[in-house]
């Protein structure tokens, strides 16, 4: 593979205070032949040795409480079985929370990795400290956790919240030590889990798996991108075996992605896992969370989140860069759809382009309010600054393939982008079965359940806010007929 893609260590990384449009302005956009991106040859947008695994002294004090509450493995506060033992545990752990000293994290910031785990930790201790709450109980935030985490948070430019990088991308190690730096995808585990069980560990590896496969997708777009710039018939050939072969890549991330039901149970993870993820938005968490902290400071850089999702598969920059590649972005990302009530819906499938409104060049901010903003285009804000920075660069290309296909008349070119678009529907179409499996219906029984015990009690029963997942499944569909609707009429290039 060309060097341009060889990894540089953090501190060539442009450092928390770059501003995103200085970056934009100022790199090289005719290829991705770029160094400030993070992305790496052989693992692409996961680190190419394992993440740092502890933070320095200074703040082992975080790591002692994460460690505590893995160890003590502490139970979600909503679940009807718990012991008054658990409780007492879950309770005495939180109070080591509140009473943790507020850390500096002046030195954080001068290496990169350090930083990231520094997220890692804190996001973690947020999630262990609010979902072992009894349900009854508020959630405040103490400032020995708010402070740092939004500080941190803030350098980063990332959500104070759990996110992919979080549970994927930088939560991995070698299971056995490999004399080779690329790691193999049987060889990997995950360093951190609420549950410390396989089902979990392996929905984390499955993304982890699929990012590192991805790897040759990504050298394909970089080759494609140098053809483009020659744009001559035998640059067109080699296009065409390009396309052909990114379809055969996609083909193995669906196989991939349908393996997590060999380790992951699905009532498992509906249950015991999944509870753990949910953020701010989450349709069934109504308390708001508050952090303390935030009136009394001088630090008019921390500002109270508005939207905090938890992590997501929609965090993942490989997807989202094979939309921006392959032209579907504006099908896939339309700010029509949002998986809300009350939005527009690409209810069918088609195969002519459509007329939906693309995305913005620039690095979409939060939303205040979710409907209102696609939530493909809202999860871009929960990825490392510098795996956004490398969507926009490959956004800006000059050369889209998209409009190589549409203003040519090769028919072996069209139907080569025809077959990847095809394979990329089609992973999304995994996708749908895998988020049916492992959410849609555990959530139906539960549903089911909750209604038969109202009614043996003679209580009202009443319909559950987002029941059985029905706004995820018109997400995804919206999202799968969305780039389905990018595919070209056969032997027609006509516009885009």
């Amino acid at each position: 593979m060309d060097s341009d893609f060889d990894y540089f260590p953090p501190s060539d990384l442009l450092q928390p205070d770059a501003l995103l449009s200085q970056l934009a302005a100022l790199v090289d956009t005719s290829t991705l032949a770029a160094h400030d991106f993070d992305v790496d040859n052989r693992t692409g947008f996961m680190p190419p040795q394992p993440p740092v695994a502890r933070l320095p002294d200074e703040w082992n004090a975080w790591e002692v409480v994460l460690e505590e509450a893995s160890q003590g493995k502490l139970k979600l506060g909503t679940r009807d079985d718990l012991t008054d033992d658990e409780k007492a545990m879950s309770s005495r752990w939180r109070a080591r929370v509140e009473s943790l000293p507020i850390l500096p994290i002046d030195n954080l910031g001068k290496s990169e990795v350090v930083i990231r785990r520094a997220h890692l930790v804190l996001s973690w201790i947020l999630h262990f400290y609010i979902h072992t709450l009894p349900s009854s109980e508020p959630i405040i935030i103490p400032r020995s956790l708010t402070l740092p985490l939004l500080r941190v948070s803030a350098q980063l430019q990332l959500p104070p919240v759990l996110t992919y990088g979080d549970t994927v991308l930088y939560n991995w190690a070698f299971k056995e030590p490999q004399a080779v730096p690329v790691p193999a995808l049987d060889n990997l585990r995950s360093v951190q889990t609420f549950t410390g069980t396989r089902d979990e560990e392996e929905f984390y590896l499955t993304s982890a798996r699929m990012e590192l496969r991805g790897v040759e997708a990504l050298e394909l777009m970089r080759s494609t991108m140098d053809e483009a710039f020659v744009g001559d018939d035998i640059a067109t050939k080699r296009i065409t075996t390009y396309l052909l072969r990114l379809s055969e890549v996609l083909s193995d991330l669906r196989t991939l992605l349908l393996a997590v039901r060999e380790g992951c149970r699905p009532d498992v993870f509906y249950n015991e896992v999944r509870p753990w993820f949910k953020g701010i938005d989450s349709g069934d968490l109504e308390r708001k969370w508050v952090f303390e902290g935030l009136l009394d400071t001088d630090d008019e850089t921390l500002e109270e989140p508005k939207e905090l999702s938890g992590p997501s598969a929609g965090q993942s920059s490989l997807i989202h860069a094979l939309d921006i590649f392959l032209g579907v972005e504006e099908y896939s990302h339309s700010e029509q759809i949002t998986g809300h009530e009350g939005t527009a819906s690409t209810s069918t499938t088609t195969t002519t382009t459509t007329t939906l409104t693309p995305i913005p060049t620039s690095s979409t901010p939060m939303s205040s309010n979710p409907a209102k903003s696609a939530f493909l285009n809202r999860m871009q804000t929960y990825m490392p600054r510098h795996h956004r920075n490398f969507l926009n660069h490959l956004r800006n290309n000059p050369r889209p393939l998209r409009n190589i296909v549409a203003n040519g008349s090769n028919a072996a070119l069209l139907e080569a982008y025809n077959k990847a678009v095809t394979s990329l529907t089609e992973l999304r179409d995994a996708h749908i079965i895998i988020v049916t499996l492992y959410i849609i219906i555990p959530a139906r029984k539960a549903t089911e359940n909750v209604e038969k015990e109202k009614k043996e009690k003679g209580e009202e029963v009443k319909p559950l806010k987002g029941t059985g997942g029905t706004d995820l499944a018109r997400f995804l569909k919206d999202v799968r007929n969305g780039t389905a609707g990018a595919l070209f009429n056969s032997g027609s290039t006509d516009g885009l």
